[in-house]
């Protein structure tokens, strides 16, 4: 229960439900309980009854005594009637409480966890995969409230009624209430073994559903591959033996299952028929009545389910357990991604990066080495280099994804641990790399992290992104919406779009991340003469493979293996005759072969 008490705060929060809830519960088990003593009275006035009318055959005295035993028939059955349908308004009122309790602990538990993945750092999501993040916010949680919900509920109803049933059961008769509770215990720790086994079999099945899913759902983002390789007829067999593992660990479980319910039925039996015998032989001592016997099944009956859910809560304790566990594990992650000063300030946009190194926590990979540069604000630096030499670990970095392990980074002279997050972001414009697009509208995608924007800038944007003639060719021009990760639009598209998303905040710093990777040389040139109107005025950062990207910017640097190795403006750096020229001749010689 120690992982469980977290969630403690918000039983205190919602304690009038759980109270009520108790409450309820121990007025429908009153309710429950005295059907059985009307039962037993009824069955022992309808014997007596016929035992005078026997003696009195003939007579006025026995047509009274029919007439009478009539009405009083019907009169009891009318109290069991209105005794029934009490315990069913109160057990409405206790679902209506405790139930809705736990629904409203798990709308408040999924909130928690999902604010807590937003405040993650990206080194988080680094480590875990997005299948796991989404089971921990699902599954696991569906679990716990399984637990807050059936598990609280069957579980006081337990505490209730049982110590109700059992002083009734006393009255009566107590050896006969042994007899006639023997079995119960059996059948609790029966129920509690078959229940893990069909827990871990359940278990089992889900893991082989997620497999699949997986499957599923790469084959159908991959299907153009698939085509394009015809590997279709591999693509089903593949799935055929997902499948079948799917099936067969769900016929193992239908055997646990197809278990279950004649082991309950059988100890219940066991249980009946040793009241009936007992019972029996003791109505012939003359130590209790007919109606005592119904009054002892009944009250068997009763018992019967919360002694079964037993086993049960204590399978759902143990899995909810296990699922807090594993989102506490999250919920105690802290963001290591903190503001000192919390400034929440309009920036200029000077960046300044002294002596910065960077190591991937998650990796170990050394990223960047004693990198310093100084890019003044309304200017523009493009950062050159092959795969891995840490261009883009620069751009997070400056967006503080995250924190240099040394040196320091400054933005307009104060350390850009100082600043607010939120709005040190929101004034920062970053086109990334690998391109992610909503499965939404064109316009809501530009439109993303701006509020309020007006349609003419998202027009705008689009206009300068080398985007909107594409736009209005679609039947529903802006209004078009996007499949997943904006599989309606080609690659080239889905990075203007990105960067018509990252220029309509009109940020103060704009980073473009190998932005123009998936356009062609014209697109290219189109966009690049816009982005020169657009960098007016702000900081820039052109992060790119591409030499020609570079020409823009005011100042370029050149990194390998997170080393500065050259710096310096387009046409000093061609006249160094270093690695920038070569990296310039042998890209122009590839588009000179192209041509």
């Amino acid at each position: 229960m120690k992982e469980l008490s977290h969630l403690n705060k918000y039983l205190y929060k919602y304690k009038h439900l759980l109270i009520l809830g108790i409450i309820y519960l121990v007025a429908s088990n009153y309710f429950a309980i005295w059907p059985a003593k009307v039962v037993r009275y009824a069955i022992d006035y309808v014997t007596e009854s016929f035992a005078l009318y026997n003696v009195f055959e003939g007579g006025q005295l026995s047509e009274n005594l029919f007439d009478n035993l009539e009405v009083g028939v019907l009169i009891l059955g009318a109290a069991i009637i209105v005794m029934a349908l009490l315990r069913g308004f109160f057990l409405f009122l206790v679902r209506q409480t405790i139930i809705v309790m736990s629904r409203k602990i798990e709308y408040d538990l999924k909130n928690e966890i999902y604010v807590q993945y937003q405040n993650l750092p990206l080194s988080f999501y680094r480590k875990n995969n997005t299948g796991d993040l989404m089971n921990r916010i699902s599954e696991d949680v569906s679990r716990v409230r399984m637990y807050l919900g059936p598990g609280i509920m069957y579980g006081i109803n337990l505490l209730v009624l049982f110590p109700m049933v059992i002083y009734e059961m006393l009255k009566v008769n107590a050896e006969l209430t042994f007899y006639a509770l023997l079995p119960l215990p059996l059948l609790s720790v029966s129920i509690y073994f078959v229940n893990n086994v069909i827990n871990k079999r359940s278990e089992e099945i889900q893991q082989s559903l997620s497999s699949m899913s997986t499957f599923i759902q790469e084959a159908f983002s991959g299907i153009r591959v698939i085509k394009a390789f015809v590997r279709e007829k591999d693509s089903v067999n593949n799935f055929e033996k997902e499948s079948e593992n799917y099936k067969h660990k769900s016929l193992k479980l239908v055997f646990v299952n197809a278990l279950f319910f004649p082991l309950i039925m059988g100890l219940i039996g066991l249980s009946v028929i040793l009241t009936i015998y007992i019972g029996g032989n003791q109505v012939i001592n003359g130590q209790i009545t007919y109606g005592n016997i119904a009054e002892f099944v009944i009250y068997v009956n009763m018992l019967t389910w919360p002694v079964t859910a037993l086993g049960w809560i204590t399978s759902i304790i143990q899995m909810a357990a296990a699922s807090q566990k594993r989102i506490n594990e999250f919920l105690k992650v802290e963001n290591d991604i903190v503001s000192k000063e919390n400034l929440e300030v309009e920036i200029a946009g000077n960046i300044r990066f002294e002596n910065v190194s960077f190591t991937y926590p998650e990796s170990g990979t050394k990223a960047l080495q004693n990198v310093s540069f100084e890019v003044k604000a309304g200017e523009s630096i493009a950062i050159i280099g092959t795969t891995g030499s840490g261009k883009t670990t620069i751009a997070n970095l400056i967006g503080r994804m995250y924190d240099a392990v040394g040196g320091e980074i400054f933005i307009d002279d104060r350390s850009i641990k100082d600043y607010n997050l939120a709005k040190l972001r929101s004034q920062t414009g970053f086109v990334p790399q690998d391109v992610f697009l909503f499965s939404d509208s064109i316009e809501s995608n530009i439109a993303f992290g701006a509020d309020g924007i007006a349609k003419e800038d998202i027009i705008q944007a689009a206009k300068d992104a080398d985007l909107y003639d594409n736009i209005i060719e679609f039947p529903k021009g802006f209004e078009t919406m996007l499949g997943e990760r904006g599989i309606t639009l080609s690659g080239g598209q889905k990075q203007r779009a990105s960067i018509a998303r990252a220029i309509v905040r009109n940020p103060k710093i704009l980073i473009l991340d190998d932005s123009l990777s998936a356009v062609d040389t014209n697109t290219e040139n189109t966009i690049l003469n816009s982005l020169a109107k657009i960098m007016e005025g702000r900081t820039s950062v052109i992060i790119s493979h591409r030499v020609s990207s570079a020409k823009l910017a005011d100042k370029i640097i050149v990194l390998d293996d997170g080393k500065i190795i050259e710096q310096g403006t387009n046409e000093s750096l061609l006249a160094a005759n270093g690695v920038y020229k070569e990296l310039y001749e042998k890209q122009l010689n590839q588009e000179e072969t192209v041509d």
